[in-house]
């Protein structure tokens, strides 16, 4: 790697905001903060759970960014009958200079960017196949652990679990993703565009912007942000305010929070917080910041109860209430 100083980074990461902006613009039109939120994860080094009824260009947009990053990339097509080996491979009897001898095929997760399509449409036993991969950036294959590649992302989309056919993911699962970011359908005029585009003759291509390399200095530019520490306790305290039952605890967390959001929560919301100041072209964080995350960090990780959903009370109204009340 030719040496660039931490400035130079930062630099860059601020001007390469609208340049990756304009070149996923090329393909996707409107959805600026789902892109906005998708970098934040990407530059922080975090993986992302997509989620949005189907036809609503999920799978394109992961694509695109692939090629921004220039990221080798792999599409899982999750079913019901998938199987965990399909994913991190398997073992195959073959013929060797030695006879015959079990030789292991990687699978499609030996790639830097996983699309993992409509992951909750295959059974839970599969679904933690991802697991190890996404925490340890390690597969288990026969005993052998295998590193894979860096860069390392998940981003899977789910469809919206009321759907038929969906198993929704496990909490210790859906805790691994950075963000949650939700995908909704176009304005009149942003549809126009796209049925006018896809109509048409072929696109403009995107161009490849960065290398893996480039985000793997990103990452480190990111974490080396400082972080005051009442903007720290700021967000711990936002995260702890969803947890029900606790000493201090609101009302209406007690009433309508069956589970809360974990340690986790609260890191993600300060590395998302240094990630979105330097796409800012600051070099501290604010609490604006981490109140900007709260959404996409928090909403898989609080788990509204059976009144809750009685009284219409979704997770984006609980996590409305925590930004309104937590000082």
């Amino acid at each position: 790697m030719n040496e660039i100083s931490d400035e130079q980074l930062v630099a860059q990461l601020v001007e390469a905001r609208g340049r990756i902006l304009a070149e996923v613009g090329k393909v996707i039109v409107g959805q600026r903060e789902v892109v906005e939120e998708m970098l934040v994860a990407l530059l922080a080094g975090g993986h992302c759970l997509i989620t949005g009824a189907p036809g609503l260009a999920k799978t394109l947009l992961v694509k695109t960014v692939a090629e921004v990053f220039d990221l080798s990339f792999q599409r899982i097509q999750f079913t019901p009958d998938l199987m965990p080996s399909d994913i991190t491979g398997t073992e195959l009897l073959e013929d060797t200079e030695n006879g015959k001898e079990l030789v292991f095929k990687k699978g499609p997760v030996f790639a830097n960017m996983i699309l993992a399509d409509e992951i909750n449409r295959t059974p839970p036993k599969t679904q933690a196949a991802l697991l190890e991969a996404m925490q340890e950036h390690q597969v288990t294959v026969a005993g052998v652990s295998l590193k894979l590649e860096e860069p390392f992302f998940v981003l899977a989309t789910q469809n919206p679990v009321e759907m038929e056919g969906t198993y929704p993911l496990p909490e210790a699962q859906l805790d691994r993703f950075m963000l949650n970011i939700v995908i909704d359908y176009l304005s009149e005029d942003d549809e126009v565009g796209v049925v006018t585009r896809t109509t048409s003759t072929g696109g403009e291509g995107v161009k490849r912007l960065f290398t893996g390399e480039d985000l793997l200095r990103f990452h480190q530019v990111v974490r080396k942000v400082p972080v005051a520490e009442d903007v720290a306790r700021y967000a711990v305290r936002l995260s702890a305010a969803s947890r029900p039952k606790r000493e201090g605890t609101s009302a209406y967390v007690n009433d309508w929070v069956s589970w809360g959001a974990g340690t986790r929560a609260s890191q993600y919301l300060v590395l998302g917080g240094k990630t979105r100041a330097l796409l800012a072209g600051r070099a501290h964080v604010t609490k604006d910041d981490i109140r900007a995350m709260a959404l996409p960090v928090l909403r898989h990780r609080i788990l509204v109860n059976y009144r809750a959903e009685a009284e219409g009370i979704t997770v984006e109204k609980v996590i409305a209430e925590l930004l309104k009340t937590v000082s």
